[in-house]
């Protein structure tokens, strides 16, 4: 499972609203509502690029794999 940590990357660094980012990044809200509740099934790259500029982050920093403990693959 992959998770993100946007919820986590916003409250680090005391970003207390979704339009914040929203306007600082021009990334749907929409899109940003599903990343910060971690319900999001897939993401472009270009989003994710932009989150990791705004937050001068990797990918690592916004997203963890964490390995699913019943999984076969």
């Amino acid at each position: 499972m992959i998770e993100c940590k946007l919820a986590s990357l916003m409250g680090e660094r005391k970003i207390l609203k979704l339009s914040d980012v929203v306007h600082a990044t021009g990334i749907n809200r929409n899109t940003l509502t599903s990343l910060y509740y971690d319900r999001a099934v897939r993401i472009e790259l270009p989003i994710a690029d932009k989150l990791c500029k705004y937050f001068n982050c990797t990918m690592n920093d916004l997203f963890v794999y964490i390995p699913d403990i019943e999984s076969d693959i």
